[in-house]
């Protein structure tokens, strides 16, 4: 049986050089409570928010720093069979950075790039998972892709996990905004980014905030930088991308004002 959250984003990984300075800098920045997963002292701690457990955070592995990796966030994109996927993302011109692996009583997973290079993971659970509302304070709310090259990304995408473009955007010199998701809900963004510019193609996800000027305060003070922004985006939202003290980039968007 096909499951609902096919090609939804279920889980949001921070891999990082400074486990507790990460938890010090995120905890006061958004606002998220940490557990520690499971019994018998295993080496993963999980973000909290007001709806339960949205994700976690980690020691970036060794055979990834190894590979160049620097601290950063990587989402799990649910689908109905990894090794497949992994197969289709090969076939398509992705990589995949991790074979397919179990996780003793969460799941199964592997680690991909698309062509352009940006990482994710697709993810099949061992047991139902609850979607959480994005619109709450602190849950991830948006994924946005920054890439080399975003009509070459939407096709990837489209077969590898299904979804659809839902809107485009003409952004003037920025190109077209190409919006995403599954059915009628929308997911994130797609865009291609200046040649050149910083940052080199990634995902960028964002968290929300009742009040984005506070939060990047509390950001700077602990040593993150304001990569861009902040800023009014379309519908009377607004948002921030900012780099963490050691080095990942995040995102955070205030709704509109009721």
């Amino acid at each position: 049986m096909a499951s609902s959250n096919q090609g939804l984003f279920v889980w949001y990984e921070h891999l990082t050089k400074d486990v507790a300075a990460a938890i010090a800098f995120y905890s006061d920045v958004v606002g998220w409570k940490t557990q520690p997963f499971g019994e018998g002292g295993h080496d993963y701690t999980m973000w909290v928010g007001s709806q339960g457990p949205l994700g976690g955070v980690m020691e970036l592995p060794a055979e990834a720093a190894k590979m160049g990796a620097r601290p950063h966030w990587m989402a799990h994109v649910q689908v109905d069979d990894v090794d497949a996927a992994a197969k289709l993302a090969k076939k398509l011109g992705g990589k995949v950075w991790k074979e397919p692996e179990d996780i003793p009583t969460v799941g199964r997973f592997a680690v991909l790039a698309d062509p352009q290079g940006p990482v994710f993971s697709v993810f099949k659970p061992s047991g139902p998972m609850s979607l959480h509302d994005p619109a709450k304070d602190g849950e991830f709310c948006w994924n946005e892709l920054l890439t080399s090259d975003s009509a070459a990304a939407a096709r990837f995408y489209g077969e590898l996990l299904g979804w659809k473009i839902l809107e485009e955007m003409d952004m003037g010199p920025m190109g077209t905004y190409r919006i995403f998701g599954v059915g009628d809900r929308r997911l994130g963004g797609m865009m291609t980014t200046p040649k050149g510019a910083p940052p080199p193609p990634m995902w960028l996800y964002y968290a929300s905030t009742s009040d984005l000027d506070a939060a990047i305060g509390r950001a700077t003070r602990k040593g993150g930088k304001v990569m861009n922004g902040p800023m009014d985006v379309p519908g009377g939202g607004r948002i921030a991308q900012l780099m963490d003290p050691q080095g990942a980039a995040f995102a955070l968007h205030q709704a509109p004002r009721k």
